[in-house]
């Protein structure tokens, strides 16, 4: 079976055909692309179909799947370039592919896993998360010979200061201590600053500078090892001394002197506008964005003022976001979350400042990888069926449908012949330009009506109307069942009626298994929705690179 002629979604029309979670039938995506979807999205939250359960089970079975056919070195190359590039809204997702490679039996796949342990976790939540998910994961004890050395390079591999501020500011999650895996990793250090360190964390900082102060003054030492000792044991002292710290000026004047960060100061200090104004001064991209709310709460980020111009500054500084991996999708939850004007939980009240929702604006398209344009025409369809109402990456203020749409603006952005339309069992008057803010295009979706789901429209829609268009974009999540035509018989038929060799690339905005390209179709592509590297795989798609 393989028909041209018009057939209903419910129906096959390939004999390679799946059926999907609305009844419709589709395409199995392939393994790779799975395993992309899921390092993008997750499964925190389900989908309109799936349970959350559910849909992690299937996840962890299609990478299973790909380390017993041999490519777990494959799988954990691809969890490293996710993670280190930043494509990847959420760690999460990586920590618990990576966890499954190195807990496997196949040597192959758990050496590559481990090799980049240190790559892929480089803070201690990382860490801790990734030990977590290696204990469920392990039938025996789980502390092996390589996932010790593992675990004990990651410490051994920092500098003194890196690994005090790393001990200090990430003390414990998910249950784990840094006492807790030093003690079952049997780590040893090499260098006397870290073990320095690690005696801190053991014993508490009196033994330690009791052990190690003789260490600056022995004229035996290495200059550079004693400075190294200095600074590590006078931060180590600094972030104690915070602790018992009585007014806000001590705290700011350790904070300026000793570089210290939030997670170190004491909750009853976190109302001082003095502490804060301090902690802004070198406070990394990803903790300013979390704390846009806060700061705007005890006035800091007033009108005019320095510290808001120096915000706005730094949300708009492509160099800024690209080295600290900022991801558009947090971006994107930060300007959502910030918009409402209060904390998600709690007593938290702020009043929203436009100067700070347009450097959001602009940091959310910097957060993507920049690409020239290709001079194509593009339709980007946007699928507003009631399944994609679901969450994305377990965003409560985030649906599916709405990601899509900002992910519709990235590409808007950059090119200048774009057609934008919304469907869901029928074409959707939509009214969304490139010159848009993201909360304006947010509030258009919202408006839109939901209906049922035929993926099939774009092209059925620009066949009609005559719409010369050289790649469709559809941003959905391929629960299509609708139509009475399959997508790719539109596809099909929309080339040989336009005489265009259009391309269709298949946007999957969950990280389900269904995708509505043909995988016989060179023409068709699927990828990840949410992939901080989607404008490029977009162009080298369209300029047939790929």
């Amino acid at each position: 079976m393989d028909t041209d002629a018009d057939t209903p979604q419910m129906k096959k029309a390939k004999l390679d055909q799946v059926v999907n979670s609305a009844g419709g039938f589709v395409w199995e995506v392939s393994d790779m692309n799975r395993l992309r979807r899921f390092l993008c999205l997750g499964s925190e939250g389900g989908t309109y179909y799936i349970g959350e359960k559910e849909l992690g089970r299937q996840n962890a079975e299609c990478i299973q799947r790909m380390i017993d056919n041999g490519e777990g070195e494959k799988v954990v190359e691809e969890i490293k370039t996710f993670s280190v590039e930043g494509r990847a809204a959420k760690q999460n997702p990586i920590i618990f592919a990576l966890a499954l490679c190195a807990r496997d039996s196949n040597k192959k796949a758990k050496k590559a896993a481990y090799n980049v342990l240190s790559d892929v976790c480089r803070i201690p939540t990382h860490l801790f998360a990734f030990v977590e998910f290696s204990e469920s994961l392990s039938k025996g004890t789980g502390w092996g010979r390589a996932h010790r050395t593992a675990i004990q390079n990651w410490y051994k591999r920092k500098n003194g200061k890196q690994l005090a501020l790393a001990v200090t500011k990430y003390r414990n999650r998910n249950g784990w201590t840094h006492r807790d895996v030093l003690r079952l990793s049997h780590a040893k250090p090499e260098k006397k600053v870290t073990a320095a360190v690690f005696k801190y964390v053991i014993k508490g900082l009196k033994v330690t500078k009791e052990e190690f102060c003789k260490e600056t003054s022995d004229g035996d030492t290495d200059e550079k090892e004693k400075k190294e000792m200095t600074d590590v044991i006078d931060f180590l002292s600094a972030v104690e001394e915070a602790k018992s710290a009585k007014d806000e000026q001590h705290i700011v004047q350790l904070i300026e002197k000793h570089q210290l960060v939030r997670e170190h100061i004491p909750t009853g200090f976190l109302k001082s506008d003095q502490v804060w104004k301090a902690l802004l001064q070198e406070m990394p991209m990803t903790a300013m964005l979390r704390n846009l709310g806060k700061m705007c709460s005890i006035d800091l980020l007033k009108p005019d003022s320095d510290e808001l111009n120096t915000v706005c500054a730094r949300l708009q500084n492509e160099v800024l976001i690209k080295r600290a991996r900022i991801h558009p999708f947090s971006v994107l939850l930060a300007l959502k979350t910030y918009q409402t004007g209060r904390g998600e939980k709690g007593k938290l009240r702020w009043e929203v400042n436009q100067e700070i929702c347009k450097a959001l604006d602009v940091a959310f398209y910097k957060a993507f990888k920049n690409v020239e344009p290709t001079g194509q025409r593009f339709m980007l369809a946007m699928d507003v069926s009631g399944s994609m109402s679901s969450c994305i990456l377990g965003a409560k203020n985030v649906s599916a449908h709405c990601g899509a749409a900002a992910m519709a603006m990235a590409t808007l952005k950059t090119e200048e012949n774009c057609h934008v339309v919304a469907f869901s069992h029928e074409m959707v008057p939509i009214n969304i330009n490139r010159d848009m803010k993201l909360d304006e295009v947010m509030t258009e979706m919202v408006r839109i009506p939901m209906g049922a789901t035929d993926c099939a429209l774009p092209m059925l829609h620009a066949q009609k109307k005559n719409i010369p268009i050289d790649v469709f974009i559809v941003y959905t999540d391929c629960e299509t069942w609708f139509g009475q035509v399959h997508p790719f018989q539109a596809l099909r038929q929309y080339r040989e009626k336009m005489n265009i060799p259009a391309k269709l690339i298949v946007c999957g905005m969950t990280s389900t298994g269904f995708t509505i390209a043909d995988p016989s179709d060179a023409g068709m592509m699927d990828m990840a929705g949410f992939d901080a590297g989607a404008p490029e795989v977009i162009r080298n798609f369209a300029i047939g690179n790929i």
